[in-house]
């Protein structure tokens, strides 16, 4: 079995109640009656009488979830919570008070609280709010595990994914890594081909020497080669100096290649030559420069066809396939997507300063059921954005798009005014269209034009005829 086969193992096992919580409440009816109710529901239940206690409780043992009563005797609940966050920080605190006014629940979600309740409660309600902050619990030490566990055979800090399908992609990179082959990843826009192509180089032995990435899609071909080969003072009216290319910079490291396919054939043949002879000319000088670059390529549409069409060299894409990487949609790797989406979550909560915590299990639902086109890339969209409309310490349902609730789509014409004519009901229709391709494409135009089987040309004049601000990419 493979390391990483044996890293989901140890991963998936994990205990099959429905988690440990430790209840701590000074009223032994209150007590008696949550741990028979929390014991039928499959919950491994702990009781204490006082703070005290249930701090030397948590010290001792591990626990899913605490339910902390507000006004205990002695010390109350808000310190108590400050001791048992000071204790383990991840630990989901549900408090629990007879007094449920605005400025306790506040004060306690302010404080960390996973949430909080007034007694009398209802029963489905606890069960359901426990439940998910066990799962969240669960899902984030998990994802720390994971981590931990890829960081100590490989170098997959930035990779989130437990399915089959990235295990052993996982494998095939540890595998490829040492090796100075050039490597071809395929595969959906969104999927993230550049964050495995810098884990190929993380885990390489050239990891100390630069990782440059180039987008060739994002340039014009002339642009592109003097980005690559660099070029000498003179060599084109603005080139008033000398300056290297992303070759030079990438000498003895990696240089990934992304949107390989939109290269024009001139640029395609003197890619061949470097792969070939390790060699190359800037632009407008007679030198030779050689250059030891370990060559990632990407792309996102069928090589295969278009080298049957004419349109990319055969010669080039058996240079570059020598070693090929599939990425999977993530409509094929479901089982990733709460990982990612806590992921995602964690990293945007402490980017914009945040209290969110976890998503609640009715939003959950719908990112479990959604296809994502986008994939990981329009995932991360999503969740960034219910962070920063977030001002509670969950994401709950109404903080994601309707597109994604099946609400309405980029074709719905939302009553139009009744004075709008036909042109200009579908000029809206076609704006709102375009405009939601490229946040899913990440702002990316090629790829837009390649979604609607489009010249970019013809996209990028609707663009101007349409009105449409470009936004500045996000991150890949």
């Amino acid at each position: 079995m493979s390391e990483a086969a044996v890293i989901s193992r140890a991963l998936n096992g994990g205990p099959g109640s429905a988690g440990a919580v430790l209840i701590i409440d000074d009223e032994a009816e209150i007590r008696e009656s949550l741990q028979t109710l929390l014991e039928l529901e499959g919950f491994v239940v702990e009781t204490a009488s006082s703070g005290e206690e249930g701090l030397q409780r948590v010290g001792e043992h591990p626990f899913d979830l605490v339910l902390l009563d507000l006004a205990l005797p002695g010390r109350n609940g808000m310190e108590i919570l400050a001791e048992i966050r000071s204790h383990d920080l991840h630990l989901p605190v549900i408090m629990i008070t007879a007094y449920g006014t605005v400025e306790n629940a506040v004060r306690a979600m302010q404080s960390g609280a996973a949430n909080f309740v007034q007694k009398p409660w209802d029963n489905e309600k606890l069960v359901a709010d426990l439940r998910a902050a066990v799962g969240w619990r669960r899902a984030a030490e998990e994802n720390v595990q994971l981590k931990r566990a890829l960081k100590q055979r490989y170098n997959f800090e930035n990779i989130v994914g437990k399915s089959e399908p990235m295990l052993k992609i996982f494998d095939l990179v540890a595998q490829v890594a040492n090796s100075r082959s050039t490597v071809l990843l395929q595969g959906e826009s969104g999927t993230g081909k550049e964050v495995i192509a810098k884990a190929i180089h993380l885990n390489s032995p050239r990891n100390e020497r630069p990782f440059v990435p180039v987008n060739t899609g994002s340039m014009p071909t002339d642009l592109l080669e003097s980005t690559l080969f660099g070029h000498v003072k003179g060599a084109f009216t603005s080139a008033i100096a000398s300056k290297k290319g992303l070759f030079e910079v990438a000498d003895k490291g990696t240089l990934f290649l992304d949107e390989i396919a939109t290269m024009g054939m001139e640029t395609q043949a003197k890619i061949l030559r470097v792969l070939q002879d390790r060699k190359f000319m800037h632009l407008g000088g007679i030198q030779e420069v050689q250059v030891d670059v370990r060559i990632v390529a990407a792309t996102n549409v069928d090589l295969r066809q278009m080298v049957r069409e004419g349109r990319f060299r055969e010669d080039l894409f058996y240079r570059l396939n020598v070693i090929s990487i599939e990425l999977p949609p993530l409509r094929q790797r479901k089982e990733d997507v709460p990982l990612l989406a806590e992921h995602f979550l964690k990293k945007y909560a402490e980017e914009n300063d945040r209290p969110v915590r976890r998503i609640t299990p009715e939003a959950l639902r719908p990112l479990m059921a959604y296809s994502w086109p986008g994939n990981v890339r329009e995932l991360e969209n999503v969740i960034e954005r219910a962070v920063v409309l977030s001002l509670g310490p969950e994401i709950t349902l109404d903080l994601l798009p309707d597109s994604l609730l099946g609400r309405g789509s980029a074709f719905t014409l939302h009553d139009p005014p009744p004075e709008a004519s036909l042109f200009e009901i579908v000029e809206d229709v076609e704006r709102r269209v375009i405009t939601d391709m490229l946040e899913k494409c990440n702002w990316n135009q090629t790829e837009a034009a390649e979604h609607f089987k489009v010249p970019l040309s013809t996209l990028n004049q609707k663009i101007r005829r349409l009105n449409i601000e470009i936004k500045k990419k996000g991150r890949g």
